[in-house]
This record gives C-alpha cells, sequence and structure tokens, in this order.
C-alpha cells in the first residue's frame, strides 16, 4: 500500500510519467507564487500611506490577501485534481481557478479606478 500523502490522490490509479507529475507540481507552485504577489499586495496597500481613504484601503487590502489564500488553497485542490487525473487516466478538470483570480483582480482594479476618478 502506497504511504504517500494525501491519499486520496496516491491510493488511486497508477504512477504516471514523471514529467507531468513534475509539470503538475510546477504548475502548483506559479499559484502559490501569485498567492504570494496577492498577499504582499495587500499588506503593501494596508502599511503604505496612499491617498485612498481608510475605508476603502482595508477593503481592497483585505480583498487582495483574501484572494491570495484562494489562490494558495485553490492551487493545491487543482494540483490533487490533476494528479488523480493523470494517475487513472481520466480528463483533466476544467480550469476555474484562474476565472476566480481574475473577477478579484478586475473588482480590486475597478475599486482603484472609482477612488482615482472620484478624487
Amino acid at each position: 500500500m502506497d504511504e504517500r500523502r494525501p491519499h486520496q490522490v496516491y491510493r488511486v490509479g497508477e504512477d504516471p510519467d514523471a514529467r507531468f507529475t513534475l509539470a503538475n507540481e510546477r504548475t502548483m507552485l506559479a499559484w502559490v507564487r501569485t498567492a504570494l504577489a496577492l498577499i504582499a499586495a495587500g499588506v503593501l496597500v494596508d502599511a503604505v500611506d496612499l491617498p485612498i481613504a481608510d475605508g476603502p484601503r482595508r477593503w481592497l487590502a483585505a480583498g487582495l490577501v483574501l484572494l491570495g489564500a484562494v489562490s494558495a488553497v485553490g492551487g493545491w485542490f487543482r494540483w490533487a485534481r490533476t494528479e488523480r487525473a493523470l494517475r487513472t487516466g481520466t480528463p483533466m478538470p476544467a480550469p476555474t481557478l484562474g476565472a476566480v483570480i481574475v473577477g478579484g483582480l478586475v473588482a480590486a482594479s475597478a475599486l482603484v479606478l472609482a477612488v482615482i476618478l472620484l478624487r
């Protein structure tokens, strides 16, 4: 029995070509880098004295940090779903996480643009 974790990934199917597993891992790490960038942007928005009122600035900062957390957790779950698909020979999962990140960034951009235009 395979003792690698998570069990719901490694106890099904068989090991795929290592190149595919490593590519899947690199993709997950790219989501982690995206998460770190979003969290850093949220911290920066909160820490730097920007010409934005406290309310919108706090919402923007919190939204970016939350988007970073969603990116990290979503990247992990996407890795697991993709690894299971590779191991079982089933179709790859649909890329839904990108739409969430893009939607969050569009909302953050709209907030910043509204604040700039209303000044």
